[in-house]
């Protein structure tokens, strides 16, 4: 049995053949991405990655995840999620602690907060963007 970890820090791989791969901590910026993609890149989009990022301010750029869709769970706090669809049109959800949404693939998305929140994400990340806010 491997020990137990804190999913802030190390994130989670969910794999082909349903295996859970631990991840070496999150240093933040792209480059650990760009490692995860070299370790993991063979499962294609049905990898996951599981993470929890906390924040204390609204995002500074656009994400999207082309192929295959991402789950948003909050689990402190609140934020105010923004969908942007491929036909312009734009929703927002307020998600407090304990509920969840779901960006959709290919549906370009942001979150603001207003004080504080904490989530867990699970991404299908294969071919994910970003974009200036």
């Amino acid at each position: 049995m491997e020990g137990k970890r804190r999913l802030a820090d190390s994130f989670l791989h969910l794999g082909l053949g349903a295996t859970a791969v631990p991840q070496p901590p999150f240093e933040g910026g792209m480059d650990w991405y760009e490692g995860y993609g070299q370790r993991h890149g063979s499962d294609g989009r049905e990898g996951r990655l599981v993470s929890q990022h906390s924040f204390a301010e609204d995002w500074d750029s656009w994400e999207m995840h082309p192929l295959g869709e991402e789950v948003v769970i909050c689990t402190a706090g609140s934020m105010v999620l923004t969908q942007e669809f491929p036909d312009g049109r734009r929703e927002t959800l307020t998600l407090e602690a304990g509920e969840y949404a779901i960006n959709p693939a290919g549906v370009w998305h942001i979150a603001d907060v207003e004080a504080y929140a904490t989530a867990i994400f699970i991404t299908a990340g294969e071919g994910t963007q970003h974009r200036p806010r």
